[in-house]
């Protein structure tokens, strides 16, 4: 095993395996809208309603999963989050069009608290200087599935019934549920910190931010970049049906977002993992924004193509890095609360890429990329500030170096080995069952 990978769990490695079972058959999203207005006769506005709603949904369970954690247990948390979720998406076809407008929802919410769960279950399983690591495997194997199961899904609706791929994203939520179970049993981890509100979320959080600045830009840069980055899913694919290209060019440039993704994401994390993780970022949002920079000099086959090769690139280079950082930077009693920030803002795109984009795109589509790029480069400026700043010591992140660790002089070993909470629970110590 490569030297960079030695210090990532067997567990770790076990949890990705089971999300790459998930991720094949979590495609309803992508086809959600076209069942809703086909076989379900719901109209455009009231689908994109429903839809609406289950955005808001996904966004709130990413910002309250690690609260959850911190209280109750990561572990605990993903099974529970998992189940639910299964069970209600298993029962979306045989529901009534009023009875959607709650369980697309509840689906929804259910998802966003395994993203962040998962996460932090992640986040406390793995050692300082790895979790870069760590969370490109997760995060490669995810896309992977992904990559792998869009096209049968779509096979799926055509050939058989939209109904069935609600059935199998749900029995494979409930197979994540149970694969948690068996792979990462309770109480393996370290004693877990006392946390100062006993893990309930009652004060502390901001102060706790307020000592990392850096998170702070850095939460800031993400929930904005990701408005832009959610632009390929929204406004682009209509900019390229109004310069000619169909949904097959389309097709074929998210193909290649997840091809690079599965190519470099694991050995880019590997070979630039003791690079300045602010750095890093900072230049992954730079170029995203310069993706969509190219896209100024006219949209074409070979500029939509260089755009998606950019743009992924940038996505390497900040999307797992940034959540190791968040986890690196977390105080040991509040790992899950810091996951949750970073989950919500990542997926704020989700809810305002499409209304925001669209909305301009239609008031000035001359205008959309050029502030796309700014944004995004904007962005990226702002996180490769606050990494200078705190290279010359300007708060709790001076401390750590590119792998993450804690303090300059306690010897190599360190931050690596620092105690940190456990999976099971992450917030003050006390009788568990299960």
């Amino acid at each position: 095993m490569p030297e960079g990978f030695k210090d990532v769990p067997r567990t770790v490695w076990l949890l990705a395996a089971g999300v790459f079972v998930n991720a094949v058959v979590s495609c309803t999203f992508i086809f959600v809208f076209v069942w809703l207005t086909g076989p379900r006769g719901l109209g455009a506005a009231q689908a994109g309603l429903v839809v609406g709603i289950g955005g808001v949904g996904l966004v709130a369970g990413n910002f309250t999963g690690g609260w959850y954690g911190d209280r109750f247990g990561h572990r605990r948390v993903l099974l529970a989050a998992s189940t639910l979720g299964g069970l209600v998406l298993m029962t979306l076809p045989t529901l009534s069009t009023a009875l959607l407008y709650a369980a697309l929802p509840a689906a929804q919410y259910a998802s966003g608290v395994v993203r962040a769960a998962n996460s932090a279950l992640v986040a406390v399983t793995v050692p300082d200087g790895s979790r870069r690591q760590a969370f490109a495997v997760i995060r490669s194997l995810s896309n992977g599935g992904f990559t792998l199961g869009t096209p049968l899904g779509a096979l799926v609706a055509t050939g058989l019934s939209y109904d069935w791929l609600f059935v199998a994203e749900g029995l494979g939520t409930l197979f994540l549920a149970l694969w948690t179970a068996r792979v990462v049993p309770a109480g393996t981890a370290a004693v877990p910190s006392a946390a100062p509100d006993g893990g309930r979320g009652r004060g502390g959080l901001w102060r706790e931010l307020r000592a990392r600045p850096a998170v702070l830009v850095l939460l800031g840069a993400i929930a904005v970049a990701d408005v832009v980055y959610r632009q390929h899913y929204t406004t682009f694919p209509v900019s390229l049906a109004d310069h000619g290209l169909d949904t097959r060019a389309y097709g074929l440039l998210i193909a290649i977002n997840g091809g690079v993704i599965l190519l470099l994401e694991v050995p880019a994390a590997l070979a630039l993992r003791r690079r300045s993780p602010l750095h890093l970022v900072g230049t992954g949002l730079v170029l995203v924004g310069g993706g969509y920079a190219l896209l100024m000099l006219g949209v074409g086959a070979a500029s939509a193509v260089a755009m998606m090769v950019l743009l992924t690139l940038g996505e390497i280079l900040y999307k797992s890095t940034a959540t190791a950082y968040v986890a690196d930077e977390a105080p040991e009693h509040a790992v899950g609360r810091f996951q949750s920030l970073y989950a919500g803002v990542s997926v704020s795109g989700v809810v305002l890429a499409g209304p925001l984009g669209g909305a301009l795109y239609a008031a000035a589509p001359d205008l959309l990329w050029p502030l796309c790029a700014v944004l995004a480069a904007g962005a990226g400026g702002a996180v490769l500030w606050a990494g200078r700043r705190a290279g010359r010591g300007g708060g709790a992140e001076a401390g750590r170096d590119g792998g993450g660790r804690a303090g300059g002089d306690a010897g190599p070993d360190a931050g690596r080995h620092a105690v940190r909470p456990a999976h099971e629970t992450g917030s003050r110590p006390r009788a568990v069952a299960g």
